[in-house]
């Protein structure tokens, strides 16, 4: 039988800690599997839930996968990778697909959307580029078909590289090279009401300019910003920039209307020596930052979309050894295979900024971005603990044991019942890691 200890011991010291999100507030993570050393479907779909997120992108249909998410309310994006896009094309094809990788699963496992390639439009590969929008819409007459096209859209996700032009936000624009092919895939997905997903990596900007961009403006860090000269918008950090950028370019060519989802972000925290920024410190400032940000109890959006939904899927749930690339490939995950955090990410409730920077420990909590409201999820040390209110203790730890019955042997739950109020007194994790 597999050993779940580690992981166990893990889990628990996450949702003591007071990793529970609001309900108010969602944020989605990247669940890739280039890797021969990542934990059990069910584990990993256990550690999503504990982080509080509500989505989860995937690159498959991996049938473990899509069963370990069954009745947790997760929504989950499945992706249809660019080697299935000529077969796609055949609407009896991708109907035979549906059928046999996700009607199964249907209603039990939440998916609610299929992304069709994956930056296609900037591999330069004309085949590719050409069967992108047939099988989009192949895939969408057999969903509609079996009459699923209400639950699950059809969209397909891009690079930021599509952008000819992304600053200022308000001179954003899209490739000209590209318009032939991407305009009839933006009619495609406003008739249908599927977001418009790109990958963007504020990260690959620094890299390239350490010297000029401005490392707290890529963190999300305090910082003067920019006042965009059209707009007369002000931005504070590098994605809103980049978000907006690209609204803009949709505006341009008359899409205003469709959403923009950000279906890959982050920052990797081990690199090469010539990958500038790629180092824990900044991993842990970029994806604390942002994910406290995305799951604050104040609607904030983008400064050009103040009122719209921030729609962000972190890059992402584990380290992946198997990655091709540079170091920082196989560095991007909050997560170790083993459960463990890459770095101290943990999360606490708060009733204001300062109480959540005062009870936090050293470098484990990050400066205030300035436009922060009240309430906001606080960055702690893994070992430390902010307060809670008796209510909310006992709340949170019912459902811990609740949760944690099938899972954990009975004399550990034991022990957690016995220790819990020492851990929460004396603001420290030992006992737990000690089970």
């Amino acid at each position: 039988m597999e050993d779940h200890s580690t992981f166990q011991r893990y889990f628990i010291m996450l949702f003591i800690t007071g990793v529970v999100a609001r309900s108010v507030a969602s944020i989605g993570i990247n669940y890739g599997q280039i890797a021969n050393n990542l934990p059990s479907h069910d584990d990993a779909a256990a550690l999503v839930k504990s982080i509080g997120a509500t989505k989860v992108k995937l690159y498959d249909a991996d049938p473990g996968v899509l069963k370990a998410f069954a009745n947790t309310g997760v929504e989950l994006m499945v992706g249809l990778g660019n080697e299935y896009l000529s077969k796609m094309k055949d609407p009896n094809k991708a109907q035979a697909w549906i059928k046999a990788n996700l009607q199964p699963y249907l209603p039990a496992t939440k998916i609610t959307s299929i992304f069709v390639g994956n930056e296609v439009l900037t591999f330069n590969d004309t085949s590719l580029t050409s069967n992108l929008l047939p099988a989009m819409q192949s895939v969408h007459t057999a969903l509609l078909n079996l009459g699923l096209d209400k639950q699950v859209t059809v969209t397909t996700a891009h690079s930021l590289a599509i952008l000819e032009t992304s600053y200022p936000p308000s001179a954003g624009a899209f490739r000209p090279d590209l318009a032939p092919c991407l305009a009839p895939i933006l009619s495609f997905q406003a008739k249908t009401g599927s977001p418009f997903l790109i990958n963007a990596y504020p990260y690959f900007a620094y890299k390239a300019n350490p010297k000029q961009v401005s490392l707290d403006f890529v963190l999300f860090q305090p910082n003067q910003g920019m006042v965009d000269p059209s707009s007369n918008l002000h931005y504070d950090n590098m994605l809103f920039a980049q978000i907006d950028a690209v609204y803009f370019a949709l505006d341009s060519l008359g899409y205003a209307k469709l959403p923009v989802h950000i279906s890959e972000t982050g920052w990797p925290s081990k690199g090469d020596q010539d990958e500038a920024g790629a180092n824990l410190e900044n991993a842990r400032k970029y994806n604390g930052n942002l994910i406290k940000m995305a799951m604050s109890s104040s609607k904030k959006g983008t400064p050009s979309r103040p009122n719209s939904d921030l729609n962000i899927y972190v890059f992402a749930l584990f380290n992946e050894n198997m990655k091709p690339g540079p170091t920082s490939e196989r560095n991007y995950g909050l997560f170790k295979p083993d459960g463990t955090p890459a770095y101290p990410l943990g999360f606490s409730l708060a009733s204001s900024p300062n109480d959540a920077v005062n009870n936090s420990t050293g470098a484990g909590a990050p400066p205030q971005p300035p436009t922060s409201s009240t309430g906001y999820l606080s960055i702690s040390s893994a070992s430390s603990l902010v307060s809670y209110t008796n209510l909310a203790t006992t709340y949170y730890l019912l459902v811990l044991f609740n949760y944690l019955s099938v899972v954990v042997p009975k004399k550990n739950i034991e022990v957690i019942r016995t220790t819990h109020l020492s851990v929460i007194s004396l603001g420290r994790m030992h006992r737990v890691l000690d089970l």
